[in-house]
């Protein structure tokens, strides 16, 4: 005998219940009912809100502003101590920070204080028809509408104003990564020369005590800055450039490239101490695989193949600084370094 349960009247009359008590258990909520603001039912806070929105605004321009101040006016008046750059450093950052904030809060408080927001439902569908991108265009043209920004001059002007000043911060900045500008040259120049310069010797960092040929053994390592660097003008620039590490091997071990036979004594010889990856200053020498090691990324450099990078980030060996001995025994410069200093993203030439 076949079982006749699932077609008979009492099943079916059992889901239509468990659908009613269902549809009971989860009601649809709907939208929730529409509450005016403050701006919604007094003008006058409407155009307080208004006044806010615009000043806000304004911040953003007194912010780029600022950035251009601190960006032509403080970085154009010649060689900046730490100290000065460290307040112009601060100057730009304050600059862009109001500049963005300015808008981005003015934008979200005219959102939130002016703009209509009535909560709507529409269903999305294809553009295919002329008459849907009629429909489109009446949907902007009611955005914009809506948004008030047709009969709020105060504050379209001003947004006006803040974007379109905003963006040029971004510009100078990105002009001065151009190898080919001014600016670029002007730090690829700066970089190009330091303290050192025929005759002048090498010093002990930071006594300023004059180093002997004699005084360095092999194995050992010298922080090294050229004599009267302590009584410059500006001590912490000259020396952020000019420092250098002084070392001894093995000549028999040394592999010396033309033109560089003569840049050493005795197996003595001088290197810039500033990594040329981002500037770290360089600290550790292994005196037993003669490798000079960055404690910043890494950077492995080979002192027996003229500081060749053989590991990490930095894209170029260490700057040579030629060396020789005076009458007295003492370790000087021949030159200046032959190449700019520091890290390799400054066009080298």
């Amino acid at each position: 005998m076949g079982d006749h349960s699932h077609g008979s009247p009492e099943n079916s009359g059992t889901v239509a219940k468990a659908d009613d008590v269902a549809q009971d258990r989860f009601p649809d909520p709907g939208l929730p009912p529409h509450r005016p603001r403050l701006a919604d039912r007094d003008p006058r806070a409407a155009k307080r809100h208004e006044r806010q929105v615009a000043l806000l605004f304004t911040i953003s321009i007194i912010g780029t502003l600022f950035f251009f101040v601190a960006y032509f006016v403080l970085g154009r008046l010649g060689e900046m101590t730490f100290a000065e750059l460290r307040v112009q450093n601060a100057a730009l950052g304050l600059g862009t920070a109001f500049a963005m904030l300015g808008i981005g809060v003015g934008i979200v408080h005219w959102a939130k204080t002016l703009m209509p927001d009535h909560e709507l439902m529409e269903m999305r569908h294809e553009i295919r028809s002329e008459e849907d991108r009629q429909d489109a265009v009446e949907i902007i043209d009611t955005v914009i509408e809506e948004s008030g920004i047709k009969r709020r001059p105060l504050i379209r002007n001003t947004l006006i104003g803040a974007i379109a000043l905003a963006p040029i911060p971004a510009i100078f900045m990105f002009r001065d990564l151009d190898r080919t500008g001014n600016t670029a040259s002007q730090m690829i120049d700066s970089l190009r020369h330091t303290m050192w310069d025929k005759g002048v010797r090498l010093t002990r960092d930071p006594s300023g005590t004059p180093i002997k040929a004699s005084d360095v053994q092999i194995g050992s390592a010298f922080h090294v800055i050229p004599e009267g660097l302590n009584e410059a003008e500006h001590p912490l620039n000259e020396k952020a450039k000019a420092v250098v590490l002084l070392m001894r091997m093995d000549p028999a071990e040394m592999q010396i490239s033309e033109g560089r036979e003569t840049w050493n004594v005795d197996g003595i010889v001088a290197y810039s101490k500033i990594c040329t990856h981002v500037g770290c200053p360089i600290a550790l020498y292994e005196q037993h695989t003669h490798h000079l090691l960055c404690p910043c990324h890494q950077s492995t450099f080979d002192l027996t193949q003229e500081c060749k990078v053989i590991f990490g980030p930095a894209g170029h060996a260490l700057p040579q600084l030629p060396i020789t001995v005076d009458s007295e025994g003492y370790l000087v410069a021949q030159s200046d370094f032959h190449e700019p200093v520091g890290p390799s993203y400054w066009e080298r030439g």
